[in-house]
């Protein structure tokens, strides 16, 4: 059923009412009531609860819930033992100031491109203190972790988002007839074009160093911090009160760092599985620490389950943007934004159109790999029968897919990264925005160029 102009009000609601309340999660409820009540009429509970039903024992989001979680659970252990802090006393080192400290970050974001989860939950444990002693505000921190999130893992042959993209396009006909020979070799060709991610990954020194201004609510952030001392805004404040001690007086060994967060890596890397690689580092935490009596066997398990509900929170946001990709699947929103911009496709500026259709569908949905994978099959296609440049197509989808990871309010990304830098969810999404804006209009001035010459 076409709900024509009616399919784009849910998202103009969540967004305005996420702009007024700067808060994620009662937005996303609104919307989904909203959107079921276009979709079922009177009826609506039932479509509504029935989305709630198929959230709920989808195993791709159970995956989702469960890993957050379990990150949680690590995070906590790790506070505990105090390996964060002897591994941030090691990096402390390098950081010799606020420049350096966020170029190290930077570097370290790079460093761990496995997967989107894994470089904003590792990275943000390892560099939350330091940022903080620099007084570097949080707002720079998770815009920092953000940018080297789901960018790099885009840029990579050998990255989650590699792999998935890599198999998605490989699928379509026409991509195995270009010649580069397997779905991964492909995507490698595809990379020298996902000018999203290149943007937001080079802007990010750029920013460190001063050479990018700040701007918006980044602005205001560091004059914060100028004034108050504080480096998290007064909303954040209650997310901060549990956090861990790192006088003098109190020394963290290394290795109680180094050792899960090096499983956690090394299991994902050779297993390609993050759930059981988190299973695997928690049971290193044991090992580690129940014999040398660093925690009770009693405070271990009340650690790892108070950090598996710290992250609550995060799951229900999650949890609802889940819901909303149900409902804007039902209300028909790619199949309404991709008819209304047929009428002006040609090749020249086809990938900046499909750079831009993506990354709005992916910034009013949430679902990133969800809308690519709706949106592939009718985007590919309709580049080969228009005699749009294949390569150029793919990068651009790939580009807006990591837009809507990097920029959405309500993204899993988003949202893990607010979380795990102890800040509201909205400081972190309105503060990263002008950045995300920027790197999305050098984009589409590039596949606009592009468009026309290849």
């Amino acid at each position: 059923m076409d709900y024509g102009i009616w399919t784009l009000l849910p998202i103009v609601v969540v967004v305005a009412v996420a702009l007024k309340s700067r808060r994620a999660l009662e937005p996303l409820i609104l919307g989904t009531l909203l959107t079921y009540i276009i979709v079922d009429g009177l009826f609506f509970p039932i479509g509504w609860m029935d989305a709630f039903f198929r959230v709920a024992t989808d195993q791709s989001h159970q995956w989702v819930f469960m890993v957050c979680g379990l990150f949680g659970a690590l995070i906590a252990l790790l506070g505990a033992s105090h390996g964060t802090l002897g591994f941030s006393r090691l990096l402390g080192r390098l950081c010799r100031g606020p420049r350096t400290t966020l170029i190290v970050t930077w570097v370290m974001g790079i460093l761990i491109f496995v997967d989107d989860y894994l470089n904003i939950m590792t990275l943000s444990t390892c560099m939350r203190k330091l940022t903080d002693r620099q007084k570097v505000p949080r707002e720079t921190l998770s815009y920092i972790i953000d940018s080297t999130g789901a960018p790099v893992c885009a840029l990579l042959p050998f990255s989650t988002w590699a792999v998935f993209f890599a198999g998605l396009f490989y699928a379509e006909a026409g991509i195995p007839e270009l010649g580069y020979g397997s779905a991964i070799n492909t995507f490698c060709a595809v990379i020298p074009f996902i000018f999203y991610a290149i943007a937001a990954v080079a802007l990010v020194p750029l920013f460190s160093l001063g050479l990018v201004p700040k701007l918006g609510r980044m602005k205001k952030a560091y004059r914060r911090v100028e004034e108050t001392g504080k480096v998290y805004s007064p909303e954040s404040a209650e997310l901060n009160l549990e956090d861990e001690d790192d006088s003098p007086a109190i020394t963290g060994c290394l290795w109680d760092f180094v050792l899960p967060i090096g499983t956690l890596i090394a299991l994902t890397i050779v297993g390609g599985e993050l759930f059981l690689a988190l299973v695997a580092a928690i049971a290193v935490c044991f090992l580690l620490y129940i014999p040398r009596k660093k925690l009770s066997l009693t405070r271990f398990c009340d650690l790892a389950m108070h950090g598996f509900c710290n992250m609550i929170p995060t799951v229900a946001i999650i949890f609802f943007a889940f819901v909303m990709q149900e409902g804007m699947t039902e209300i028909g929103i790619a199949p309404f934004v991709i008819n209304a911009v047929k009428p002006i496709l040609s090749p020249a500026v086809f990938p900046a159109i499909a750079f831009l259709v993506v990354a709005a569908l992916n910034f009013t949905t949430g679902s990133v790999w969800g809308i690519t994978a709706v949106t592939v099959p009718i985007l590919l296609p309709l580049a080969f029968s228009i005699g749009a440049n294949p390569l150029l197509v793919m990068g651009a989808i790939v580009s807006g897919a990591t837009l809507g990871s990097h920029a959405c309010f309500y993204s899993d990304a988003t949202v893990l990264t607010s979380s795990c830098c102890k800040m509201e969810n909205m400081d972190h999404a309105l503060s990263q925005l002008p950045y995300s804006l920027c790197a999305a209009g050098l984009s589409a001035a590039g596949y606009l160029v592009c468009g026309l010459l290849m």
